[in-house]
């Protein structure tokens, strides 16, 4: 008798990629397929609370810009643009009401929509490279007092964190909160009046411990409450008691899975992937039920299924 060869988990993963996302995203499927493939670009989150003011600049001289900057810039660009053309319109119409278009291109930041200008703005900054160039950054650099002067992450992971639009004094509640990349996203804009990082993974919230001692000063660690409570029980925990609760759920981890072998999509997993939209739900149940009356929930995974995005949410 002789075995089947074991085909790599990395392949089944594409292939499931293949057969699914080619459906959802159509003629875009290959673009994508191949940026999943490339090698993974990092961004760097600065540290807010490292002495670190020659950083920005270092990473400037390298060609590496702050992408949340720009972004704030194109939106408010974009905004204005509308306006312009709004006015434009209202002109040919002989209306005499709305702005002139001389004043919509003299809007300031503050006339824009305040919800979009809020939701960019923060004192979050992480450069990226541009499209193309696969600069690595050095590693980070202690300073004086040994905090590192800025996190490498995958820039995209910053996205929840802007979207939760954390205002000064929030409550922030973490619900998957290890490694603590977006936990300490979270600590740099500077509102969280308390933030409580959960995560049921003992040995991760062991990692995400490790970061906040080497990024943040103890009067900030203090506004810190880490636990490792499983997600879904969290209403018995706390419930109903935080202004902004971001659940970034497990997930099929897209990227990874097409890259590393150690993955979701191996045979001896295949019912904890099966299971995974069930316990996403769960899982912003839960976030739901933690959030304050009026409180607001950001639900987010790193893979592109719409059974693990669009269909658990609706």
């Amino acid at each position: 008798a002789t075995t089947a060869p074991r085909i790599p988990s990395t392949r089944l993963a594409l292939h499931n990629f293949d057969t699914s996302y080619s459906l959802h995203l159509g003629a875009l499927w290959p673009s994508v397929r191949a940026g999943l493939l490339c090698e993974q670009k990092y961004g760097a989150l600065l540290n807010n609370f490292a002495a670190a003011d020659h950083v920005p600049r270092e990473l400037e001289l390298l060609n590496a810009t702050d992408f949340v900057s720009e972004a704030l810039q194109k939106a408010l660009q974009w905004q204005r643009g509308a306006a312009v053309g709004e006015a434009a319109r209202g002109c040919q119409e002989g209306s005499g009401e709305g702005r002139t278009v001389m004043q919509a291109e003299m809007m300031t930041p503050a006339e824009m929509s305040p919800s979009l200008c809020i939701s960019i703005s923060s004192k979050i900054k992480c450069y990226s490279f541009p499209r193309g160039d696969i600069t690595r950054f050095r590693p980070a650099r202690p300073d004086s007092l040994g905090l590192l002067d800025y996190y490498l992450m995958d820039a995209a992971s910053l996205l929840p964190v802007l979207a939760l639009n954390v205002q000064p004094g929030d409550s922030v509640l973490d619900l998957c909160a290890a490694p603590g990349g977006k936990t300490l996203a979270l600590l740099q804009t500077g509102f969280c009046g308390h933030l409580a990082a959960n995560d049921i993974s003992v040995s991760r919230t062991k990692r995400l411990y490790n970061i906040l001692h080497s990024y943040v000063p103890k009067e900030v660690r203090d506004t810190v409450s880490v636990t490792s409570y499983d997600g879904r029980d969290w209403d018995h925990v706390k419930g109903g008691t935080f202004h902004k609760v971001l659940v970034d759920v497990p997930c099929t981890t897209d990227r990874h899975s097409a890259m590393e072998d150690n993955n979701i999509f191996h045979k001896r997993r295949t019912k904890e992937r099966q299971m995974l939209p069930m316990l996403q739900l769960q899982l912003l149940m839960a976030g739901i039920l933690a959030a304050k009356p009026g409180g607001e929930v950001v639900y987010s995974t790193c893979s592109l299924s719409p059974l693990q995005n669009e269909c658990v949410v609706e």
